[in-house]
């Protein structure tokens, strides 16, 4: 089958390759054709290495299709079903679990040590899959719990997004930092989480959504996503004296995973407002904060992974919000590419450009 392959870290490009198998597959697993994919700037991320992943890889994590087969073992699933792609599936028996904090399983991050994929021959040439899936391909196998069945009515483009990045943006708003009707926010970072977050919190009822992000189009989405005021990040602090009267937002959520925006979030949050951290950043970029302004300010810091909630919750809530007009799914995508396209899509996101772009597979 075709598959995108990364060979390095720190390539730019990925090569498309015909000569990919999926592996794995036996007692507890599905084979999983895919239909689309989203493409996540946590992609860019793995590819660059500011997130750990093994190589090569296949990139993707957002990606939707329809079940071909099912292991020994597997219930509620059957070949034809229409489903997500979880990257994260709760175990629902660790302590996490136990807890109702099943975003913080670790079951599915023991599934990215083991290759999805090997090259056709020997199989000597093993192929990770990002965060043990690969969803830039054909087809993958995956444990039965990373297959969430959708309903009908929700196409395999919407359905990818909703897998990570619209779960992630909606829940940090909804799930971690729950805004409060007729509160300010403001979201930095404008891609397809932050104007995730920006749906989530006109959703919750939030008086004053600015968002913040050095690209015009972005900006330009966002106001028609809910915000009701959009700045580059030299306008921030104007906005935050126009809005707060210089207090600072009740909510700030930094949705880029850098320090210097984290560092910035903090200062532009009120005192006792919660900032919520939602970017993946690199493990050696750290946040520098004193004991005192800890202290003194009493600021909430809340990370937020994955929407910060029982995803398959998550999933429901924002189907049935999609469904009802409250956000919009289907504008988040504004390129749709071939997967032998993949390498314009990526330039595209490497400018900043796109807001979230579909590969049909």
């Amino acid at each position: 089958m075709r598959a995108a392959v990364l060979h390095e870290t720190g390539q730019d490009k990925l090569e498309v390759l015909d000569d990919v198998e999926a592996v794995g597959f036996g007692p507890g697993k599905v084979r999983l054709r895919i239909r689309a994919t989203g493409l996540c700037h946590s992609d860019l991320s793995a590819m660059s290495g500011v997130l750990p992943q093994p190589v090569p890889f296949v990139p993707g994590h957002e990606g939707a299709g329809e079940i071909v087969e099912v292991g020994d073992g597997v219930t509620g699933l059957s070949p034809g079903d229409r489903v997500l792609v979880c990257w994260l599936p709760a175990c629902g028996g660790c302590p996490s679990c136990k807890r109702g904090q099943s975003q913080l399983c670790l079951s599915g991050f023991l599934n990215a040590g083991t290759p999805n994929f090997k090259r056709a021959g020997d199989g000597s040439d093993q192929v990770f899959g990002m965060a043990g899936t690969g969803t830039f391909a054909e087809e993958v196998v995956l444990p039965a719990p990373c297959a969430v069945p959708i309903p009908d009515d929700v196409p395999y483009d919407i359905a990818a997004l909703i897998g990570c990045g619209v779960t992630t943006g909606l829940g940090a708003a909804l799930n971690t930092a729950r805004v409060e009707a007729g509160s300010s926010v403001a979201v930095i970072g404008c891609g397809g989480v932050g104007i995730s977050v920006v749906q989530g919190a006109r959703a919750a009822g939030a008086a004053h959504i600015v968002a913040v992000d050095p690209v015009t189009s972005r900006r330009e989405a966002a106001l028609r996503f809910g915000a009701t005021e959009a700045v580059a990040p030299e306008g921030l602090d104007d906005a935050k004296n126009s809005v707060t009267a210089g207090e600072g937002f009740d909510y700030v959520f930094e949705v880029v995973g850098k320090s210097a925006t984290a560092r910035r979030a903090y200062e532009t949050t009120r005192r006792g407002g919660t900032l919520c951290v939602v970017g993946a950043g690199a493990v050696d970029d750290f946040l520098q904060l004193s004991m005192f302004e800890l202290f003194f300010d009493e600021k909430r810091i809340l990370p937020s992974l994955y929407g910060g909630g029982d995803v398959l919750r998550s999933y429901e809530r924002t189907i049935a919000l999609w469904r009802a007009g409250r956000i919009d799914l289907a504008g988040l995508i504004t390129h749709r590419v071939r997967l032998g396209e993949i390498n314009d899509a990526l330039g595209q996101m490497r400018t900043g450009e796109a807001l979230r772009t579909c590969i049909e597979i």
